[in-house]
């Protein structure tokens, strides 16, 4: 990296610093719950696309992990004083109910916890491919929803768990969002990222230059599944609270609409689409509200224009950039200095004439 781009780097990570700062102090509960959602979803998208944009692998089973790491921190950060409260129908389990672990300490195990269950899945289904390695990972992913509402004594089963602390507030979530980002990009820089691309373009080139498959598509999927579970972990404590109905499989869905829209194989896209979808989708929420105009009610302002039109701008962007906003290009500093040169040039010359 150039020395001005490192200058650039730091100049951003002091104005995130800063800004973090201003929106704890001024900004309301619910603006910040929206940030917090954007970089939950940035994390969670970006695992996803580190499965299926970078190594070219068709995974549904995200929902899965995150709800893993969402159990986990759920379970083990819950004070023991409020847990008869929550597990009222059955008592928790013996093992566990006297255990209560930092909240770093659950979040990590979360992660590990997704990784271990990403290793046993993986496993037998890596060797699919395309939508027969869909079907097999969204099917494990219900199947750990399942197991996870009939787990009474463990999960408190359908009921799910509340009053979990909330201690990830904005500074964890952000910091955990920037170590993701910086640990993706420095992973698909490096030999490992380079074999997770030879494996997305050409399977048998790939084997052909010595790269086990097997051994790299399980690490991919392990490092994805682990940051799914952090991001899970990091989604129960925000909300105070974990269900088994957060983590249907149509969750899954939102981080591939996603990284579609971001580009598969870019993690500048996929931050970008992140905070366009999750914020977009939070703005135009007064389209599903009854407008009235002088007294006149317009009958098309009800519950689920909101989803209609957000589809149709949807449709709009994906005709106009096929590969996504981003493709599988990263935004730097050089593109955006291209960018301000051109943008330059076209003012002077206009001015010329």
């Amino acid at each position: 990296m150039k020395k001005q781009d490192k200058i650039l780097t730091v100049i951003l990570l002091a104005a995130l610093f800063i800004f973090l700062i201003i929106a704890n102090l001024f900004l309301d509960a619910y603006i910040k719950r929206v940030l917090n959602l954007c970089a939950i979803y940035t994390i969670l998208a970006l695992s996803m696309n580190l499965i299926n944009g970078f190594t070219g692998l068709f995974s549904l089973g995200h929902a899965g992990f995150m709800a893993i790491g969402a159990y986990c921190v759920g379970i083990f950060t819950l004070p023991i004083s409020v847990r008869p409260a929550n597990f009222y129908i059955e008592p928790m389990h013996p093992a566990i109910a006297n255990v209560e672990l930092p909240f770093f300490v659950a979040l990590l195990l979360g992660g590990v916890l997704a990784a271990f269950f990403a290793f046993l899945i993986g496993a037998p289904v890596l060797r699919l491919r395309d939508d027969y390695l869909a079907i097999a990972t969204l099917g494990f992913s219900e199947i750990i929803r399942i197991v996870l509402t009939n787990m009474q004594s463990i999960t408190n089963g359908p009921l799910g768990i509340k009053n979990i602390p909330t201690t990830a507030n904005m500074w964890w979530i952000y910091g955990v969002t920037l170590v993701t980002v910086i640990f993706l990009v420095l992973l698909i820089s490096s030999s490992y990222g380079r074999a997770f691309k030879a494996i997305r373009e050409d399977e048998i080139a790939a084997q052909a230059m010595g790269i086990n498959l097997f051994r790299h598509k399980i690490l991919s999927f392990m490092i994805g599944a682990f940051f799914a579970g952090i991001a899970g972990g990091l989604y129960a404590s925000m909300l105070s609270t974990v269900d088994p109905k957060n983590f249907i499989f149509t969750l899954t869905y939102n981080f591939l609409l996603i990284i579609v829209l971001g580009g598969m194989g870019s993690v500048s896209g996929t931050i970008i689409s992140a905070y366009i979808v999750t914020a977009g989708l939070e703005i135009m929420r007064f389209f599903d509200e009854p407008l009235s105009i002088f007294g006149v009610s317009i009958p098309l302002f009800r519950p689920g224009l909101r989803m209609v039109i957000f589809s149709i701008c949807l449709m709009i962007i994906v005709l106009f950039f096929r590969n996504g906003l981003m493709g599988n290009k990263e935004l730097n500093w050089d593109m955006l200095r291209g960018l301000f040169s051109k943008r330059s040039k076209r003012i002077k010359g206009g001015e010329a004439r």
